[in-house]
């Protein structure tokens, strides 16, 4: 049996999951999930913000010592495509390896490309679906982007793109005030419809017919309309979310201000100011999906990108 860790560094939060691989066998050990906001600001200035840099160092120290304690022997982590293009991206690299360099030497943060995060999110996300409910299009909503992958049960992706909209970037550009205005709302809807555009052209969504909603501004949307009294992912995993009530749901989160999401236990303090912004892109890819093919649902998953490059490490490992 072989301990490893995945470390997933996005745009809002930076993730960890810790698992035992023996065999054919991978059981979970420890996740969690901690918000730096990596990403802030990064759109306006072109280079990640130093504080940021340090919100995030601290909080991979911390994931360190967690991996020392558990004797983890194998670690891969992959950041953003905003830290690629950030003019100082390799005072960001250089840390990561520092830290993770403790646990395998040589090791840091990369970049995939955006072939191998679809396959690495898409095998991660359908874990635990049926191969009947296939064909699948996952949906990963995150701070920056949010990608669409449509493949099969058995993994062979049909079709992948990387919008450039997540609940960060809306957000920072367009739904600045708190709550957001009427205008403020129509023009992030005008926005995230553009690049539906895109989707609809380039990925065969109306091949799909699941759709599995990953990461944080889903996870909680569930969270929120199963009325939870805390954060948990057993309730939320492969739970299922109608069109018709989170459209209303959507609506109540952006009359709130981030200070009374913030009130709900469910709401991690460090997504309540951005959550609006996620709604807005919920909304508009509910609207495509009724379109192209008459789903009316998104199964949530917990499982994602971590579980993928978990995978990846274990089929690595010598027999």
């Amino acid at each position: 049996m072989t301990r490893v860790a995945a470390v997933d560094c996005g745009t809002n939060s930076i993730r960890l999951l810790i698992c035992d691989v023996s065999g054919t066998s991978i059981t979970e050990i420890h996740r969690t999930m901690e918000i730096v906001r990596l990403g802030q600001g990064v759109d306006a200035t072109g280079e990640l913000d130093p504080e940021a840099i340090e919100r995030t160092r601290v909080a991979l120290a911390h994931y360190v010592d967690i991996m020392e304690f558990e004797q983890v022997r194998a670690v891969r982590m992959v950041a953003t495509s905003a830290t690629r293009d950030a003019a100082n991206r390799e005072d960001f690299f250089r840390m990561t390896g520092e830290l993770l360099g403790r646990i395998t030497p040589g090791a840091r943060a990369e970049v995939i490309s955006g072939e191998e995060e679809a396959e690495l999110s898409f095998a991660g996300a359908i874990t635990d679906l049926a191969d009947d409910r296939g064909p699948f299009c996952v949906i990963d909503l995150g701070g920056g982007s949010t990608e669409f992958i449509v493949g099969t049960a058995d993994g062979e992706i049909l079709g992948a793109h990387s919008a450039q909209m997540g609940c960060v970037r809306i957000t920072e550009r367009i739904m600045r005030s708190d709550p957001p205005t009427e205008t403020e709302t129509e023009i992030a809807r005008d926005y995230v419809a553009e690049r539906l555009a895109d989707v609809v052209s380039i990925v065969p969504v109306d091949k799909a017919r699941t759709f599995v909603g990953v990461a944080g501004t889903f996870t909680t949307l569930s969270a929120l309309a199963q009325g939870l009294e805390s954060y948990d992912p057993v309730e939320i995993h492969s739970s299922v979310l109608r069109f018709s009530a989170l459209r209303v749901l959507t609506q109540e989160i952006r009359r709130q201000t981030a200070e009374t999401r913030a009130l709900n236990p469910v709401v991690h303090p460090g997504r309540a100011d951005v959550i609006g912004g996620g709604s807005i892109i919920v909304d508009g890819i509910m609207d495509m999906i009724e379109k192209q093919s008459g789903v009316d649902s998104f199964v949530i998953s917990e499982k994602d990108i971590l579980d993928g490059i978990v995978a990846g490490l274990a089929a690595q490992l010598p027999d």
